[in-house]
């Protein structure tokens, strides 16, 4: 009974995890990454998670408005770990409506309506693997703020 117990337990996580790992949350900020010249200089090209099955610590709880998620990356120069942490201000926090085809992040399809909703990036940083802590967040662009639709 312990081993089912054991074999469970360690089975919800890594479904937990892979939910996380396959969150738009977590992919957007991973692009956000590669495309950021602090990251790019500090990690080199290609960059992605540091392991082969990534471990994403930290909440995604976009219903709450809470974001807080860290995970390892690399690139051809070097490794880090990334820290991402975004809220969300208002109970409801919806920015716009518009009628549009598309996907995007933190967007929900309401019938034709496409609602976003706006969160706020409080905390995006990249700690190099001697302790460096990078900050990546540019006063002007908000990195997952950015789509198709001009955002």
């Amino acid at each position: 009974m312990p081993l089912f117990l054991l074999v469970v337990g360690a089975s919800a996580l890594a479904i937990f995890n892979y939910q996380k790992s396959s969150s738009s949350v977590v992919t957007s900020s991973l692009y956000a990454l590669r495309v950021n010249p602090k990251a790019r200089d500090v990690l080199g090209e290609e960059i992605y998670f540091a392991k082969k099955i990534p471990w994403i610590w930290g909440t995604i709880d976009q219903m709450h408005g809470r974001i807080d998620i860290r995970f390892g990356v690399k690139g051809t120069k070097g490794k880090g770990e990334m820290r991402f942490v975004s809220e969300r201000k208002t109970r409801m926090g919806y920015v716009s409506l518009c009628w549009c085809s598309g996907i995007c992040q933190f967007a929900y399809r309401d019938g034709g309506l496409i609602k976003f909703i706006q969160f706020e990036t409080t905390g995006w940083t990249l700690t190099t693997e001697d302790g460096q802590v990078i900050d990546l967040i540019n006063e002007d662009v908000d990195p997952l703020l950015k789509s198709e639709f001009g955002r």
